[in-house]
């Protein structure tokens, strides 16, 4: 008789469904995949480090953990014997993620990717100095006084001022702050520590790049024998805090600027997931006149990337999903111009959040409203996303701030 990781290994190579898939995190998109994952008869237990986080609520299963602890992830693989374990957030123990892999559970789109990327230091060195990638200036410290010194150090590798600021490990931009004085760089360390996920006190610095756009490049890796990697039009999209407020399709590039994102995306995403890795990666590039300079990557898809559910018939939740699964992705059909804007919690809101004026906002044609669940609001929190459709992207755009800031929250 064959051992369990054997078992498994066939198991996961053909077509059949369902699959078990365990989720490890469950914010919003992790909620979109589940329902995608849901729509092809999978059984999904969705963890999180709290109870009735947005993917849960849509979840067969659910399970309330702390992330960093390896063996807590190891009791749920032994429990659930998932198909796919689905990272959705950074702060995991990979270590454990690895050890899964190697025993025999398939880790999306691989240990490795998962590993590399919850910290930014190791996905920069990997894309600066073993790819080649053009990015920013950048270093890394382990301390305030450290940080000072990699800034305004002497010498031609220091960063110097302004520049860019952030927790090696975290998401959505929390801990992530300009520094454009001396005086700046203690705040901007204290604000990346208070923002950080884990718990490896690093920070990166990077140059100030004064950049024509950002753009997400969203790449889909197939199974071999399935297809190629495959490329969604890149988004366009804009930050304040660190953090995603509003993206855009079609994002306007010339061919040889596309080509180059494409190149470089696939050269990192192929190193990283490996042969057999599948899933869709989130690549973000500064666009300066025609140069493409790498900035970041996540392993899953990505917030910008909620544009999709509005601008083509395969959202990329469902392409992470196909890719997962094995299944083939013929084509994506795209819609024409689509946006998305972020519905923001503008104050902490005491007991569990309500929302007023979505129907007045949902009045106007072309126009769709998710929000979250989320069981708590702060300050800046995302609590949900606008969505529309129109002639042009600059009516979309329009259109979904309006759609957002007619959403209010208010207290139970």
């Amino acid at each position: 008789m064959p051992s369990a990781p054997s078992r498994r290994r066939r198991r996961r190579t053909d077509d059949s469904l369902p699959r078990t898939i365990l989720l490890l995190g469950s914010g919003e998109l992790g909620r979109e995949f589940v329902i995608s994952a849901k729509r092809l008869g999978c059984r999904v237990i969705a963890v999180d480090r709290y109870a009735g986080a947005p993917a849960m609520q849509v979840a067969d299963e659910s399970a309330v953990i702390d992330m960093l602890d390896g063996a807590a992830i190891r009791r749920l693989v032994r429990a659930h014997a998932p198909d796919f374990v689905v990272p959705e957030i950074e702060a995991i123990r990979t270590e454990e993620l690895l050890r899964i892999e190697a025993a025999g559970t398939t880790v999306i789109p691989s240990a490795l990717a998962a590993h590399l990327t919850m910290n930014r230091d190791a996905i920069r060195s990997l894309a600066a100095e073993k790819l080649g990638l053009p990015t920013a200036r950048y270093a890394f410290a382990n301390s305030s006084e450290e940080l000072e010194r990699i800034v305004i150090g002497s010498g031609k590798r220091s960063i110097g001022l302004p520049c860019v600021i952030k927790p090696i490990m975290s998401s959505s931009g929390k801990g992530q702050s300009i520094a454009r004085t001396k005086s700046d760089l203690a705040r901007s360390w204290k604000k990346a520590l208070a923002g950080m996920r884990g718990d490896t006190v690093r920070v990166i610095a990077e140059e100030f790049i004064r950049f024509d756009s950002e753009i997400t490049l969203l790449t889909v890796k197939q199974r071999p024998g399935v297809g190629n990697t495959l490329f969604v039009r890149p988004i366009g999209h804009r930050q304040e805090r660190g953090d995603y407020q509003e993206s855009w399709m079609p994002h306007p590039m010339s061919a040889s600027a596309v080509r180059q994102a494409q190149r470089m995306a696939k050269a990192i995403t192929d190193r990283i997931a490996g042969r057999h890795g599948a899933g869709l990666f989130g690549v973000e590039f500064f666009l300066k006149g025609n140069q493409v300079i790498f900035s970041e990557l996540s392993p899953r898809p990505h917030d910008t990337g909620m544009v999709t559910m509005v601008s083509q018939d395969l959202s990329e939740f469902d392409l992470h999903l196909r890719a997962i699964l094995g299944l083939p992705i013929p084509r994506i059909e795209y819609r024409g111009p689509s946006a998305s804007a972020v519905i923001l919690a503008k104050r902490d809101v005491k007991g569990a959040p309500r929302y007023e004026g979505v129907a007045a906002a949902l009045r106007t044609a072309g126009v769709e409203i998710r929000l979250f669940g989320k069981p708590a609001a702060h300050r800046h929190r995302r609590m949900g996303v606008a969505l529309s459709r129109a002639a042009s992207v600059k009516k979309a755009r329009k259109l979904a701030q309006q759609t957002a800031d007619a959403v209010r929250l208010c207290g139970a």
